[in-house]
């Protein structure tokens, strides 16, 4: 890392961690909107999607998604690159951390898993690369850690578990920072021994692979005590965070990254915050009592590539009391999934559909079916498939338990089919609860963006 880029990281590192303190929750909000007015009226127009924008209102600015941003994409980034030469860039970056293609081009690009349809592309310079380090060290290593890397002799060691390595991530790799990819394309059960050997004091992996280590070192196959678990890219199933606190005695953290950007962080109090000091977060309630919301993002520290009002399909659930570390950022409950993890039902008199949200039906699980090892249920329009680890009894558990969740909500229940367990791939993200269609046997016309 350059000398200028060092700076930039321990900037943002100190202002994340020591700044942005405010008195209550209108005081962040009228700070928020002044970066707004500054960056709508000066770096956004240097996209060409925004060059002719002459709105000072956030909320005059149209909202946009994956599908648009992707179609022009040389339009949402201020350096005219094309998705094709985006998307060739960064699938050499994951072949081989080619640096030489970002010092010579100033940028670098990197690709989300796509599991959910076309797979995102995100362009980042080496300042941006060097601001987000800065910013994710802060939120993520507690005052013990950082205080290992500042005085202890070994570097920290920390064993970083996705589909992809990338050099937005490799930008933590210092003298004082043993960072160490660990591909999941070969398998996580490859990387064992090796994972042993290093003996982590930071693990961070998708929920699903830090529950099968922890398996793994229940059994005594792997001998790691890691002092930080960090859980990304997967929603956190409450299976799986009893599981890894059993095995490692520490609790689960989360991080809400994706390819649109740092959105949340689990708190020193454990609770998850949004990122609304760098992130504008628009909620899109999508349930009456305003407990559950798909973001609309707008990230206001871009300067390569712009997500602005960029509606995500994902789903947040706010969390009802007040976090104790003292921030008035939003404090989130939960994130349950994306807004096709949602199973709909008919009402006993057939004249609507409602909604039975993944976060409920996760828990109902945990509470009725303790035997059940792994689940997929998936809703092909009338009928609910169901994969089940397990014997008969297993799957009329979680059938009895279902069921019993809908006609308590005023839903008449679905057929079921069982359907065999399909082994997953190497690097594909785990989705337990999946709606491939809605029941079209209701003349209920359900609403888009309901």
């Amino acid at each position: 890392m350059k000398p200028a880029e060092l700076m930039l990281l321990l900037i943002a590192f100190i202002r994340t961690r020591w700044g942005f303190r405010f008195r209550d929750r209108a005081s962040l909000e009228r700070w928020q909107n002044k970066q707004l007015a500054r960056f709508i009226g000066g770096r956004l127009r240097n996209a060409a999607f925004y060059s002719a924008c002459t709105a000072r209102n956030i909320t005059t600015l149209p909202i946009v998604d994956k599908a648009i941003t992707l179609a022009q994409f040389s339009a949402f980034n201020t350096l005219g690159v094309s998705l094709e030469d985006a998307t060739n860039a960064a699938l050499v970056a994951e072949r081989s951390l080619d640096k030489a293609a970002a010092v010579e081009t100033g940028w670098t690009a990197g690709l989300s898993s796509g599991t959910q349809g076309p797979r995102g592309v995100f362009l980042a310079s080496a300042r941006e690369r060097a601001t987000w380090a800065g910013i994710l060290v802060a939120r993520t290593l507690d005052r013990d850690l950082l205080k290992d890397i500042l005085l202890r002799r070994a570097p920290l060691r920390v064993a970083f578990f996705l589909r992809a390595n990338s050099a937005l991530y490799t930008t933590l790799k210092s003298r004082r920072i043993d960072f160490r990819f660990f591909d999941l394309q070969r398998g996580a059960f490859a990387h064992v021994d090796a994972l042993t050997q290093f003996e982590p004091d930071v693990l961070v992996a998708p929920a699903s692979v830090l529950a099968w280590l922890a398996g793994e070192s229940l059994a005594g196959r792997a001998a790691i005590s890691p002092r930080k678990i960090i859980s990304v890219a997967e929603v956190l199933e409450p299976d799986d965070e009893h599981r890894i606190r059993l095995a490692f005695h520490q609790p689960v953290h989360q991080l809400y990254q994706c390819t649109e950007g740092f959105l949340a962080y689990t708190c020193a109090e454990g609770a998850l915050h949004l990122n609304e000091e760098f992130v504008h977060i628009e909620p899109e309630w999508i349930d009456e009592s305003h407990t559950r919301f798909r973001p609309v993002i707008t990230d206001f520290t871009r300067r390569t590539q712009m997500f602005v009002r960029y509606r995500l399909d994902d789903i947040l659930r706010v969390r009802a009391e007040p976090c104790a570390c003292g921030r008035f950022t939003r404090a989130l409950a939960a994130i349950d999934g994306r807004l096709d993890d949602v199973l709909w039902f008919p009402t006993t008199d057939h004249t609507r559909l409602l909604p039975l949200f993944p976060d409920v039906l996760r828990h109902t699980f945990a509470r009725n079916a303790n035997d059940v090892a792994d689940y997929r249920i998936e809703q092909q329009g009338d009928t609910l498939h169901l994969a089940v680890t397990g014997n008969d009894a297993v799957f009329d558990a979680i059938k009895l338990a279902v069921d019993k969740l809908a006609i308590s909500q005023g839903m008449e229940p679905l057929p079921w089919l069982r359907v065999e367990m399909q082994e997953p791939r190497p690097a594909a993200k785990r989705r337990r609860i999946v709606c491939v269609a809605r029941p079209l046997a209701f003349s209920v016309r359900i609403p888009d963006d309901a």
